[in-house]
């Protein structure tokens, strides 16, 4: 069996964010979201995966390299513009072959991971399995309705009247038949080839198409505040360790994670949180839900439910930093220029909060 996974969108819900970083190497917990992505399809017994690669496709394969760190073996397919998830899987045929394969979005974060999954399909004679999630309001995604005998009976996108609660996760499992259905679909009204599509194809055609119910929470970190709930999810889940330096002065509270060559110096970490690696907490308090990346500085302020990339400062801060994500390279510090005014340079779809 093989893994595929998609990380060829442009990511424009996390703008400005995404406008010179791939959205799948956003951390979470202090890991890139497709570093997770692959780590589950590895710990459920895949070793050969595939990953489609579009406009970040470059840094994709700097950041994630052979594989050889997870004892995988990757391999990169280009797509030349996002035609919809069931085009990737189209030019993905020359990789699968005739194999079974699990297709994950490379922006999902799923608890558990998927091994239940791979055993469920691969000891059965299913043609393809959905993974889907109840939802309280499904009127916001795809939705799979099932038939009496508990098969997927059809896929409805966005319905306005949702005739179930079963959200599509972004997590597929097909045999060799699914290259038959992308062959056969036409494009949506947006351009793409849908996977619900082709997912709909494979049911009218009489294939047996089943579902998996999924009991843990999942995430699709598509938005800012949806990486910040995925952060918070997996911060509650990770174990508190220190590897780096805590002064006399410093308390951790709760569960901290402190990374190897961070130090915290006269501060106070509350827990959930961690700490990167080389960064250093200097005077601080960082609050719960935080994750700081490697080699940051946090100075004279306070920071909580958020996220900070790699090699950004934030300093002398007058008022605590919240519900935030900040990206690489960045200083955030209270400048001492008079008159005192507001000088913005602000992304697309920001929301920018002021006292």
């Amino acid at each position: 069996m093989k893994g595929l996974v998609l990380s060829g969108g442009k990511g424009t819900r996390l703008r400005p964010i995404t406008y010179t970083s791939a959205k799948q190497l956003v951390p979470v917990g202090n890991k890139p979201v497709l570093f997770r992505v692959i780590e589950a399809i590895r710990d459920a017994g895949i070793r050969d995966i595939g990953i489609v690669i579009g406009d970040t496709g470059d840094e994709i394969r700097a950041a994630v390299g052979n594989g050889r760190r997870w004892g995988v073996q990757i391999t990169y397919i280009e797509q030349d513009a996002p035609l919809g998830l069931a085009h990737a899987v189209k030019i993905s045929h020359d990789f699968i072959g005739d194999d079974r394969f699990v297709m994950f979005l490379g922006d999902n974060c799923i608890q558990g991971g998927i091994s239940p999954l791979i055993q469920q399909f691969g000891h059965s004679d299913f043609n393809a399995q959905v993974v889907l999630k109840q939802v309280a309001d499904p009127r916001s995604f795809g939705v799979a309705e099932l038939d009496e005998n508990g098969r997927i009976d059809r896929l409805v996108e966005k319905p306005r009247d949702p005739q179930s609660d079963l959200a599509l996760v972004g997590v597929y499992m097909f045999d060799h038949h699914i290259f038959e259905a992308v062959h056969s679909i036409t494009p949506s009204l947006r351009g793409e080839l849908e996977i619900t599509d082709a997912i709909q194809w494979l049911i009218t055609s009489g294939y047996q198409v089943f579902p998996y119910i999924h009991d843990g929470w999942w995430i699709d970190t598509g938005k800012k505040d949806d990486m910040l709930e995925a952060n918070r999810l997996v911060l509650e889940e990770m174990q508190p360790v220190v590897h780096g330096y805590v002064d006399r002065d410093s308390n951790l509270i709760g569960k901290v994670i402190v990374e190897a060559g961070a130090e915290i110096i006269n501060s106070t970490i509350r827990g959930p949180a961690i700490i990167g690696e080389q960064t250093r907490i200097l005077n601080a308090y960082v609050g719960p839900f935080t994750s700081i990346y490697h080699h940051c500085l946090i100075e004279d302020s306070e920071v909580e439910h958020s996220i900070v990339l790699e090699h950004s400062t934030i300093r002398g801060m007058p008022a605590r930093i919240e519900d935030s994500l900040i990206g690489r390279n960045v200083t955030v510090t209270r400048s001492p220029l008079k008159p005192k005014a507001y000088r913005l340079l602000i992304g697309d779809n920001s929301t920018v909060g002021v006292l």
